[in-house]
Formats: structure tokens, C-alpha cells, sequence
């Protein structure tokens, strides 16, 4: 997973998404395919440049095996997908990025404007649900929105069953959130989106009222809750189980529970992937994106992140639920766009 950013760096990446969001249509539709065949995106090399919100430390290793395989390498940008989004919208059609590789789904759909449709053999390998309605990117792997909680503070049937309950003055204190996150974002957007801007301030600001604990990353709420020290956190699904496999499931104390479906708090999101237009008529970056979706690369992400994989035949982790069984809110993955709005949002109630 990508580091969070100083406070100062994330508002220069909602900046410069806000104000290069409006001119984005206009690039895009005068940079057609034969002015884009000029620009370095375009080359039909052995190489690759991949900008990746995904960590040197998590895909770096799954780049180098696809050079091994392929004999394209792989010059990969790594950073905060948000800020990789907004440097790809100042690049324009001078963007040498030729694939970004996406956190979630909302830095996806805030560049869209600037990515190739996919062929079909690519979108054919994805369920509808988790790639763009226009086909601009697609998902690669899913994750799920849970709760840690501390059962031996916190009984399961007593583990709120909908984010609504966190400001509740009986977990003040006790809910520990990473507003810096990505994934954290997503699903703050998806509740503006399902819920209206109004209620969703109203939430976050509940939050801060109620003395909810900040953390950098999700991995830290884990150890927080796992040691005693809050009762919950919000987190994705692939954290709990990642730590379980690499000290014993007997040696955890946090549990996990998914909540209520349609809740905000049950958001699906994807990490993602999709090709620049500059880049559109490529076969390499088109092999690429289809070896991310192959069973084998899918697979790996299953043993190594637990998340779940989204193409037919490739069996999710052991111990967690269908991906079908999980019903997050009625949004498209595609709504989740306005990480400026939702960035604004988090600054002006004091969680950035």
C-alpha cells in the first residue's frame, strides 16, 4: 500500500486536481491519435513507464517477474495515487506515463478523461461492477470496508452495524480512523455520493466531536485495536488477514466484522489499472493489463495481499466470504471520481 503524504503534500495534490479537472476535457479531445502517436506515451518499445499509486514494496517484485516473462521492462513511478493523478492531469498528452496503476477507484475515474478505451479482451475478463462504465480502466483486485474490533472490549453482537454508529457517545474515544488513506477517501466519497455532502460532514464532524483517533495507515489501526487501545477501526478487509497469516489467527486478538449491507461502511473498492491514450495502440500495455488479469498474477495477489480477485476461477483466500455474498452501496465505482470534493471535505472538518 502507498505511504500516506504530509498534510502539506496531499493539499498540493487536491489542488492541483481542482484546478486542472476543468481543462481536462479540452486536452484530452485535442490530443487525437495521430498527435498522440508523437508523444513518449506512444512508443512501441520493450519498455514500459507505469506510474503506480501501488508501493515499490508491494508490485515492485510482480514487475520484475513480468520483464522475466516478457522481456518488457518495467520503469515504474511510484507514489500516492492521488498525486500521480494529478501530475498525470498537469502532463496532458506530454505525459510519459503509459499505464497508472491505481490505489482505487476514484484517482482512476479522476484522469479518465485521459485513458484509452480497453479492448474487449481486456473488459471481457471483469465483471461490469468493477471496471469503468466506459471502459477507460478496469479493476485488477477488491477489497472490502470492515471494522477491527477488540472482543474482549467489544462482544460481536455488539459491533456497530453501520458506520452511522461511531459517533455515539459510548465509543468516544474509541474509533480509529486513517483519514490520509486512499481507501479511507473512497469510501468518504462514496457517502457523499449515496448520503449527500450535508450528512457526511455531519458525520466527520461527529467524529472529531467524539475524540476519534487518526492514524497514518490501516496497519497501525490494526495494532492499535489488536493491542487494547482503541476499541475500533475502520480498515480494509486484506490488513486483518495479512497479519493473522503471519503471526497465527490464535495470536490475534482483534476480530473483524463486515457491516450492514448497502451501508457506506460495506463500499467494495478496487485497485485498478488503465492505459493512456498515448499509449492506446501499445501491445505491450495492453499485455500488460491482461497479465495483471491472468490467473496466475490474480493469484498472486490472492497469497500475498488477501485481496480478492476479480476474474471467474480464481478462488478468494480461505476464510473469506464470497465477493459476491458482500453487498456494499448502491454506487458505481465510477461515482467515486470527486476526490477533490472529498479531500475539501476532510481539510474543513480538521482531519487533514
Amino acid at each position: 500500500m502507498s505511504l500516506p503524504r504530509p498534510r502539506s503534500t496531499i493539499l498540493t495534490a487536491v489542488a492541483s486536481i481542482s484546478l486542472l479537472l476543468p481543462v481536462l476535457a479540452a486536452c484530452s479531445s485535442d490530443t487525437s491519435s495521430s498527435d498522440a502517436g508523437s508523444s513518449a506515451g506512444s512508443t512501441e518499445s520493450a519498455e514500459l513507464v507505469v506510474y503506480s499509486g501501488r508501493s515499490e514494496e508491494l508490485v515492485g517484485p510482480l514487475f520484475k517477474e513480468f520483464t522475466t516473462e516478457t522481456g518488457v521492462t518495467v520503469n515504474a513511478r511510484f507514489g500516492d495515487s492521488a498525486e500521480l493523478a494529478a501530475q498525470m492531469l498537469e502532463e496532458g498528452d506530454r505525459s510519459p506515463a503509459q499505464i497508472y496503476f491505481s490505489q482505487d477507484a476514484g484517482a482512476l475515474g479522476a484522469v479518465e478523461e485521459l485513458l484509452a478505451t480497453l479492448p474487449e479482451s481486456v473488459t471481457s475478463l471483469v465483471p461490469q461492477q468493477y471496471r469503468a462504465t466506459n471502459n477507460t480502466w478496469t479493476g485488477v483486485t477488491g477489497r472490502a470496508r470492515v471494522i477491527a474490533y477488540d472482543p474482549q472490549s467489544v462482544p460481536a453482537e455488539q459491533v456497530p452495524q453501520s458506520v452511522f454508529e461511531l459517533t455515539d457517545e459510548k465509543w468516544r474515544g474509541q474509533v480509529a480512523i486513517a483519514p490520509t488513506n486512499a481507501s479511507f477517501q473512497a469510501f468518504v466519497t462514496a457517502m457523499r455520493v449515496t448520503q449527500g455532502d450535508d450528512v457526511t460532514r455531519d458525520w466527520l464532524t461527529g467524529l472529531v466531536n467524539n475524540d476519534v483517533q487518526t492514524y497514518e495507515k490501516n496497519g497501525l489501526i490494526l495494532d492499535a485495536v489488536d493491542s487494547g487501545q482503541v476499541q475500533l477501526g475502520l480498515i480494509n478487509h486484506y490488513y486483518w488477514y495479512e497479519k493473522a497469516a503471519e503471526v497465527g489467527e490464535d495470536n490475534m486478538r482483534a476480530e473483524v466484522a463486515f457491516m450492514a449491507p448497502k451501508d457506506p461502511g460495506s463500499l467494495v473498492n478496487v485497485a485498478g489499472v488503465g492505459i493512456l491514450k498515448g499509449a492506446a495502440e501499445n501491445s505491450a500495455a495492453i499485455e500488460f493489463v491482461q497479465w495483471l488479469l491472468s490467473p496466475n498474477t490474480q493469484e498472486w495477489f490472492v497469497n500475498n495481499t488477501y485481496e480478492y480477485p476479480l476474474v471467474e476461477d480464481v478462488a478468494s483466500a480461505e476464510g473469506l466470504p464470497e465477493l459476491d455474498s458482500l453487498a456494499g452501496p448502491d454506487i458505481a465505482l465510477a461515482q467515486l471520481a470527486d476526490l477533490p470534493g472529498t479531500l475539501n471535505m476532510l481539510q474543513d472538518v480538521g482531519l487533514l
